[in-house]
C-alpha cells in the first residue's frame, strides 16, 4: 500500500470547483482537513486552453476554464514550493483538461491522481476512496 505524506495537498475538483485539502494524518493514516475552497474566476475574461469544438455549450466552456484556471493556480504554488506533494483527486474531463497544463514541476510533486467525481462529497467520503485506492 502506498502512502499519501503528511502534509501533501489533496485537490478535489469538477468543472465547477475545488477544494483544496491537506493529509493531517500520520504514516498509513488518511486524516483530510480543508484548506480552502477554489472557485472560477472572472469566466468571461478568460477561455479553456487550446481550441475547443464549436459545438461545445457556453457551461462546458466555463468548466474548462476553470480546469485551465486551476492547472495555472497549481503550477504557480509548486513553482513557489509550497508543497511537496499531491493528489489530484477529479472527474474524468476536468483530470483530461487538466493533464496538459499541469508544469513539469507540478507533475513531479503529483503521488497520484484518482479518477472520480468527489468534489461534493464529505471529507470522510474522500478519505474512504483515497484508502481504498492506496
Amino acid at each position: 500500500m502506498k502512502k499519501i505524506p503528511t502534509g501533501a495537498w489533496v485537490v478535489v475538483a469538477d468543472g465547477t470547483g475545488a477544494r483544496l485539502l491537506r493529509n493531517v494524518g500520520k504514516g498509513l493514516n488518511v486524516s483530510l482537513e480543508q484548506v480552502k475552497l477554489v472557485g472560477p474566476k472572472d469566466l468571461a475574461h478568460d477561455g479553456p486552453a487550446g481550441r475547443q469544438p464549436p459545438e461545445r455549450s457556453m457551461a462546458e466552456m466555463d468548466e474548462a476554464t476553470f480546469a485551465k484556471q486551476l492547472a495555472q493556480r497549481l503550477n504557480a504554488a509548486a513553482l513557489k514550493n509550497e508543497f511537496a506533494h499531491l493528489v489530484l483527486v477529479a472527474d474524468p474531463q476536468t483530470l483530461g483538461q487538466m493533464r496538459p497544463l499541469l508544469h513539469e514541476e507540478t507533475a513531479k510533486r503529483m503521488v497520484e491522481e484518482l479518477n472520480k467525481s468527489l468534489f461534493r462529497a464529505p471529507l470522510e467520503e474522500i478519505e474512504r476512496a483515497l484508502k481504498a485506492t492506496w
